[in-house]
C-alpha cells in the first residue's frame, strides 16, 4: 500500500487510509499454505481455526481487546511511522482469503488538496515500483494471478470517492513473498550501500 501512496502523500497529502485487506494463505507461511490444501481436500484446519478453502477469515494475528487485531494495529501504525506523520488517520481490516500468493487491498485515501484523476494516473503510471492496470471498461486491473512472481506493485480501479472533498479510491495487488519479504530487504540493503552506510 506505501508504494503507491508515497508519491501520492508527497503531492497531496494523505489526510486518512481506510484499507481492507485479501491476504494470501502464504502471509500465514508455510503452514497456511498446507491448511489451504487439506481443507481444500476435505480435512480439518491445523493452522487457521475455519476451513479457508471457499472460505474469508476476517482474522490475522491475534484479537487486542479494542476488537482490531495485531495485524489491524500494525498497518496503522507502520504506515504513520514510514510517513513519519501521526497525524495520518489509518483504519485497517485483515481478511485471510483462500489464494495461495499475492495481497490484495482496496484502499480509500482522504487528502488535504484537491486531485485530478489523469494527474494521479499519470503519477502512479511514472512512479518507479508501479504497474498500472486501470482500464476497466477493458477488464483490465490488478490481479494476484497477473502480480505473482513480480516485484512490482500493481495498481488500478482508480475513482473519485465523492463521499469527501478529496477522496479516492484505489485495488493494490502485489506479491507478498517477493515484495513484501525478500525484495524489500534487497531494496533496503541497495540502498544503504548507495548511500555509504
Amino acid at each position: 500500500m506505501i508504494i503507491p501512496l508515497k508519491p501520492l502523500h508527497d503531492q497531496y497529502k494523505i489526510k486518512r487510509v481506510v484499507v481492507s485487506t485479501y491476504q494470501a494463505v502464504s502471509g500465514a507461511g508455510r503452514k497456511g499454505i498446507d491448511d489451504l490444501k487439506r481443507t481444500q481436500n476435505g480435512k480439518s484446519p491445523q493452522k487457521f481455526p475455519y476451513s479457508i478453502y471457499n472460505n474469508c477469515l476476517p482474522h490475522i494475528d491475534d484479537f487486542l481487546d479494542s476488537g482490531y487485531t495485531k495485524e489491524e494495529i500494525k498497518m496503522v501504525n507502520e504506515t504513520q511511522k514510514i510517513f513519519s506523520d501521526d497525524n495520518i488517520k489509518v483504519t485497517a481490516t485483515t481478511v485471510r482469503v483462500p489464494v495461495e500468493n499475492c495481497h490484495s487491498e482496496s484502499v480509500n485515501v482522504e487528502f488535504d488538496k484537491e486531485f485530478q484523476l489523469k494527474d494521479v494516473r499519470s503519477m502512479l503510471s511514472q512512479a518507479p515500483g508501479i504497474v498500472l492496470r486501470d482500464d476497466p471498461k477493458n477488464n483490465i486491473y490488478p490481479l494476484a494471478t497477473a502480480a505473482s512472481g513480480h516485484d512490482e506493485v500493481y495498481v488500478g480501479r482508480l475513482r473519485r470517492d465523492d463521499t469527501v472533498n478529496s477522496g479516492l479510491n484505489m485495488f493494490i495487488v502485489a506479491d507478498n513473498i517477493r515484495k513484501g519479504a525478500a525484495t524489500n530487504t534487497v531494496e533496503i540493503a541497495e540502498l544503504l550501500i548507495k548511500e555509504g552506510m
